[in-house]
């Protein structure tokens, strides 16, 4: 019997400790009766969220920035925020909670998230910093410690770019939604664009390759320029 309880026990932990937010999750709620679509998409040591109209894609808000989870309690210090920039390289902890491994909330809340994926299948899946772009036949490479950012977290299924300053809080633009790889092809399929919400619906595609651990990505831009970048992993 006390073996039975003890692989109970085991059990049990390796289920709890299983619990992880990494993947993306979305949910709906209404703000003054419009329906708005919310997301977040987590990788190992980073997060990015945003709201925007659940029927238009109209861009809402969004904020993002490291994450750690202790037990039950979540730490972000956000560095980027478009609602609040006070709160941008503020640490801010909350109690969150599952309901198995496909729901999530933060306690106290109604709304519960729904799992998209847990970071499969991905080969990119994790978060990016664009490193560098191609102009002629050259790199030019770009310093990604500087304040200025453009970052990508990608989970299995969904992305999201996002282009700030977390020394001045200034916000330049973000977009995002489902995308797949197949064959060398990376598409991505939008549902927001905080610059124009006619791209909205828009599916791009682009070439990618993986050199050396850095992504490749090429093709054409969301106004149909040529374009081709190269982002570093972020550790």
């Amino acid at each position: 019997m006390k073996n039975i309880l003890t692989l109970i026990c085991l059990f049990l932990t390796g289920v709890m400790l299983a619990q992880s937010p990494v993947g993306a999750w979305e949910w709906t709620e209404t703000r003054d009766g419009q329906k708005v679509k919310g997301v977040v998409t987590f990788t190992e040591n980073y997060q990015a969220a945003a709201w925007f109209d659940a029927e238009t894609g109209a861009f809402i808000e969004t904020n993002g920035g490291s994450w750690k989870l202790e037990g039950n309690m979540m730490t972000e210090v956000p560095e980027f925020h478009t609602s609040d920039t006070s709160k941008i390289g503020k640490p801010s902890s909350f109690e969150i909670e599952f309901d198995g491994n496909d729901k999530m909330r933060i306690v106290g809340m109604e709304t519960w998230a729904t799992r998209v994926d847990a970071g499969e299948p991905g080969e990119l899946t994790g978060a990016w910093l664009m490193s560098g772009r191609k102009r002629n036949v050259e790199i030019q490479e770009r310093d990604t410690d500087r304040p200025r950012k453009t970052m990508k977290i990608l989970s299995g299924k969904r992305f999201q770019w996002i282009a700030y300053n977390i020394e001045t809080k200034q916000f330049m633009g973000t977009g995002g939604g489902t995308y797949t790889t197949v064959d060398g092809k990376y598409t991505e399929n939008l549902e927001f664009f905080s610059r124009d919400d006619s791209r909205v619906g828009m599916s791009l595609e682009f070439n990618y390759e993986l050199i050396d651990g850095k992504w490749h990505h090429s093709g054409k831009s969301s106004k149909g320029d040529p374009m081709y970048e190269v982002w570093s992993k972020r550790n």
